[in-house]
């Protein structure tokens, strides 16, 4: 029999099969970049920036060179609470494009089975005759809408920008996670630094008070010169117990920071910072231009993947505006124990047609609201790439000012200790008061703390361009660790989801699985 003469529900069916995902509905999504970010330069960031391959801009701490640095940024990476949800979330995006995914397959596949019991009682006006019977039942229902407007394509489209929506916030959250421990351990670094000076400062000025002290008990000098070598030294004292507890707050930081509860830090009492010295560098290496670097932020890719997802939920509600089609199907079997009771089977199966006509704006106005949406996220985007431009820019400009500054406070606290060398051989000689000498060691306490501030500022800063720039998304461990895999694996069937989670690149084949 030829196509033209078959039944017209056959020719129906078979259009709707061939038609099934040919069109799809909504917009179809553009990255929404405004041409600024494209040819974005900034000429303070060029200022201290250099091409280089090393160190890469995934581990830029190296460039450092600070063992302990590294050590705490590879056990944070392991253990921090924040990291693990974020892959916790990739996987659950994971497995909510399996659900997506499952949208291509019938919709509805029911089974479902009876057995009943009944009694009966005849009577022939002499004779009354009772028993029971039994009655069987069962049936299997399939229903498959046709992905006539791209319903579930747009769905799955929403779904698969939203896992990697999920995979980029983790590596924003890389990100974040590397800077935090960087920027809280050379703050720690600087408050020890502080504490050293202030502990010599302390000292010095503790042998200008004693000497002070047996010159008013001699007589030899009046109680002004003793009561200010004295407040000096007490104001000088009074800063140590501060810089102590900001050591200690920032153990603490940092080890929350690498999963630990609050308390001390014995690898790195162990293994101190060199000399207690700042570090300075003046230079932070790139191997792109910033214009890329900050489109490639992961904070910046999530936000356009976010924006390609809630494109695709437009289409998702256009979908309502038009008749859904259905291919039904119903097997049904049933019997009886009954003498004389047949067993009975059929099949019924068609297409089915359903259409909101009469909606009263519903679908309309939530095609309107995920428009709305759409736009709120691409406004929110665009946000982003400013305020990355403007955090680098910030960034690179505090540094070239830290720059400047650390020569001239290094001169500075040169010249306020020579000062204090001529001020206390002008004083033995007798040609001075002990007035300049007490200034002098003030003058150079205060040099010396600008001096190591300022280079804690550089740091900051540098670490700032980085993290600005999107530098550090990348590490060795896993989306889930050992054991808390084990843990979930106990609870739940996660099937192959599991199993491979040494990356944050899953492949979309991967993500199929989860459909199964």
């Amino acid at each position: 029999m030829s196509f033209a003469t078959r039944p017209p529900g056959i020719a129906v069916l078979l259009g709707a099969v061939c038609l099934n995902g040919c069109m799809r509905v909504g917009p179809d999504f553009h990255p929404q970049h405004e041409a600024w970010s494209e040819r974005w330069r900034s000429a303070s960031i060029e200022q201290v920036t250099q091409p280089g391959a090393q160190p890469d801009l995934r581990q830029w701490w190296q460039i450092f060179g600070d063992a302990n640095l590294e050590q705490l940024i590879a056990e944070a990476d392991a253990n921090n609470g924040d990291l693990k949800i974020a892959g916790l979330r990739v996987l659950e995006a994971r497995a909510q494009l399996g659900v997506a995914l499952a949208g291509r397959y019938p919709q509805v596949q029911q089974a479902s089975g009876n057995v009943f019991y009944g009694g009966r009682k005849r009577s022939d006006g002499f004779n009354t005759r009772s028993g029971g019977y039994w009655q069987y039942g069962a049936s299997l229902s399939i229903g498959w809408e046709l992905d006539f407007w791209g319903r579930f394509s747009r769905a799955i489209e929403s779904a698969d920008a939203a896992f990697f929506a999920a995979q980029a916030n983790r590596e924003a959250a890389l990100v974040l996670l590397h800077a935090q421990v960087a920027d809280t351990y050379f703050t720690m670094r600087t408050a020890e630094a502080r504490l050293r000076i202030a502990r010599e400062n302390a000292q010095l000025q503790k042998r200008s008070y004693d000497i002070a002290q047996k010159l008013f008990k001699s007589g030899e000098t009046d109680e002004l010169d003793l009561q200010q070598a004295k407040t000096q030294y007490l104001g000088t004292l009074s800063s140590i117990p501060e810089l102590e507890s900001q050591i200690v707050l920032t153990h603490h930081a940092l080890s929350v920071l690498l999963g630990r509860p609050p308390g001390p830090l014995p690898e790195l009492d162990a293994q101190p910072g060199k000399d207690g010295v700042v570090p300075l560098v003046n230079r932070a290496v790139l191997q792109d231009v910033p214009a890329d670097l900050l489109l490639r932020r992961p904070d910046v890719r999530a936000a356009e993947y976010q924006m390609a997802a809630q494109s695709a939920q437009i289409g998702v509600a256009k979908a309502d505006l038009y008749p859904s089609v259905s291919l039904v199907g119903s097997l049904v079997w049933s019997a009886s124990s009954l003498t004389g009771s047949p067993n009975t089977l059929a099949l019924l199966a068609g297409p089915s047609v359903t259409w909101n006509i009469f909606d009263h704006g519903r679908i309309t106005n939530n095609v309107r609201v995920q428009d709305a949406r759409l736009q709120q996220l691409t406004v929110a985007y665009q946000n982003t790439v400013r305020e990355a431009a403007r955090e680098a820019d910030d960034a690179a400009t505090a540094l070239i000012a830290a720059l400047q500054r650390d020569t001239i406070l290094n001169d500075a606290q040169g010249a306020a200790r020579r000062s204090l060398t001529l001020a206390n051989t002008i004083y033995r000689e007798g040609y001075s008061d002990f007035q300049r000498v007490l200034d002098a060691q003030r003058a150079l306490f205060a040099q010396q703390d600008a001096y190591v501030v300022n280079r804690s500022n550089a740091v900051g800063d540098l670490i700032a361009l980085y993290k600005a720039l999107g530098g550090g998304w990348d590490t060795d461990q896993p989306l889930i660790d050992a054991a808390t895999r084990e843990q979930m694996r106990q609870r739940t069937d996660w099937g192959d989801l599991l199993n491979d989670t040494t990356s944050t690149s899953v492949s979309r084949s991967q993500a199929e699985g989860a459909s199964r």
